[in-house]
């Protein structure tokens, strides 16, 4: 069943500047061969139920497993028969922004 999900994962009171941490749990979800973005605040992440779930799993532990304190903020979409959501929503947006232009 095809999954969109928005997930935020960050080490969780370790200080200010994050960056290194946040790369490390990137760099898993890239890796994973899913579709996904990354916005300044979340990373998108869609396919499969259990695939996605693997990942944020796997993503979440690369710090948990350092024995960093570990934050996960998850959001989902789970719309059976559609795909590419993450595309065809800002797609949509854009079309009828773009339709309201020429008025």
């Amino acid at each position: 069943m095809n999954t969109l999900i928005a997930v935020a994962i960050a080490p969780f009171g370790e200080g200010d500047e994050l960056s290194k941490e946040v790369a490390e749990v990137i760099k898993v979800i890239r890796d994973s061969g899913l579709p996904n973005q990354t916005t300044s605040m979340f990373t998108e992440i869609e396919g499969p139920w259990d695939e996605v779930m693997e990942v944020v799993k796997e993503a979440t532990f690369v710090l948990a497993n350092k024995g960093i304190r570990t934050e996960v903020i998850l959001k989902a979409d789970i719309r059976p028969g559609f795909s590419d959501t993450m595309n065809k929503k800002i797609e949509s947006i854009d079309r009828i922004l773009g339709d309201q232009t020429k008025e």
